[in-house]
């Protein structure tokens, strides 16, 4: 059971990371440039929708299987104070990686859609923020996300 726990929470932590990384450094720059086919920015935007179906079944699994396997460590759910400093460094990442995950899809991703609607000469300066921001948020996720894999491993090696 152990072993099948862990190829799970792997695997869906290898979707994620891997996901992230083909969208940030394989189809971004390759949308950014053809600025001036719509059709490939459209690409993207489906690409990124789909993509947020694997994200948050990757986050449910990951969330059903790392308290499980923590338990099967030996590691109290109950008294934290006994967990590793690697973990807690796993765990604080992966809570700023979350963080950064909703805000992306639920407040910046449904803002810039309407935003993109509108021609960029009549966009006020908060909403040319909103879409620089927007570009951002997935590149700082994809470190947090590396950094949370280092933890991973590290903790793994303990």
């Amino acid at each position: 059971m152990t072993v099948f726990l862990v190829w799970l929470h792997v695997l869906a932590a290898v979707s994620w990371i891997g996901g992230m990384i083909f969208l940030s450094l394989v189809l971004a720059p390759l949308v950014r440039s053809r600025k001036a086919a719509p059709e490939f920015m459209a690409l993207f935007r489906s690409a990124a929708r789909r993509f947020r179906f694997v994200v948050w079944g990757a986050i449910a699994v990951l969330l059903s299987t790392g308290p499980v396997l923590l338990l099967q460590r030996g590691l109290s759910l109950l008294n934290p104070t006994e967990w590793p400093h690697v973990l807690w460094m796993k765990l604080g990442l992966v809570g700023a990686l979350l963080l950064l995950t909703a805000t992306h899809d639920l407040l910046l991703g449904p803002q810039v859609r309407k935003i993109s609607a509108l021609p960029e000469g009549a966009r006020s300066s908060w909403e040319q923020t909103i879409v620089r921001t927007s570009s951002w948020v997935p590149r700082v996720a994809l470190v947090l996300a590396l950094g949370v894999l280092l933890a991973a491993v590290a903790f793994a090696r303990s």
